[in-house]
């Protein structure tokens, strides 16, 4: 890939590992360091962490780089020139060797059983996957957990994305290294759409094994933004029809204003999933305090 140079961990550790995961890295040295440490805690072993510098300015590359100068799995690529995160998404996707691939964001931290349990679903016959996670603060304070169903197909992804990417995993043997469409936001919606139109269902994890830390005054948590993104993901991604489009962004907006607010009706409705107990993800439990 243009742009990319290759940092440190080219040439080691050349078997090829069950699980990639994709970090993208922007200017994040004061969080990226728990991400990447919530990967190193894992009970599963046997996997290679892509952290891919998308040109940062501080020194979120040489923290983690001197982290991978101590473990072998940990791979840093860097971009000479700022591409955002589906750029340096594929660029992760690209050099990945794993038979699966997930995603980490450097905002988010994993419980130790994440990938084992998470494996293990993949292995009963799922090709697309996704968990539970847990909302927090940048203070690592708990705002709300969120259930995922157990499966979910296109149409009903169309009405209300459950899919947080921090908690993907797809594999590569049955859909090939696919990469996320580049546009300005929701790539990650728009892949997991383009995956569900190759297959019937992903399947859920109902445990909190992500913490999600919701950031203030990001795009992520402007409705009206998210709103809009949302609508380009319909009709320049998915082309889908104005009428169509209104229908299931009128959807994405209605079933959140019921969870909200009305979450007993939400839940007889299928709209809201209560996580199955398992993994305590209190910012004291097992992925230790908010970094």
């Amino acid at each position: 890939m243009s742009g990319l140079l290759r940092v440190d961990g080219t040439c080691r550790g050349v078997s090829t590992p069950r699980v990639s995961v994709v970090m993208p890295l922007h200017n994040a040295a004061d969080r990226v360091e728990a991400g990447v440490r919530s990967v190193q805690g894992q009970s599963l072993p046997d996997w290679e962490l892509l952290v891919v510098d998308d040109a940062s300015t501080d020194d979120s590359g040489a923290r983690v780089a001197a982290l991978a100068a101590e473990d072998a799995r940990i791979r840093v690529l860097r971009l000479e020139r700022n591409g955002g995160p589906a750029v340096a998404r594929n660029a992760g996707i690209r050099e990945a060797r794993g038979w699966y691939i997930a995603f980490l964001d450097s905002d988010d931290v994993w419980a130790p059983e994440k990938l084992v349990r998470q494996v293990a679903l993949m292995e009963r016959g799922a090709v697309f996957s996704f968990t539970a996670m847990e909302r927090v603060d940048e203070q690592g304070r708990r705002l709300s957990a969120a259930g995922v169903p157990e499966r979910v197909g296109y149409g009903e992804l169309l009405k209300t994305n459950y899919i947080g990417c921090s908690t993907v995993m797809y594999d590569t043997g049955f859909f090939g290294k696919v990469e996320m469409p580049l546009i300005d936001r929701r790539q990650d919606y728009g892949l997991w759409l383009w995956l569900l139109k190759q297959v019937e269902f992903a399947h859920g994890l109902n445990e909190p094994l992500v913490r999600y830390t919701v950031r203030s005054g990001s795009v992520s948590s402007n409705k009206l933004t998210t709103a809009g993104y949302t609508w380009r993901v319909y009709r320049e991604l998915e082309g889908l029809s104005v009428m169509r489009s209104a229908y299931c962004l009128a959807h994405q907006t209605a079933r959140a204003a019921v969870r909200n607010h009305l979450p007993r009706v939400a839940r007889r409705l299928g709209w809201l999933h209560p996580v199955d107990g398992g993994v305590d993800l209190d910012c004291h439990g097992p992925l230790g305090p908010s970094q």
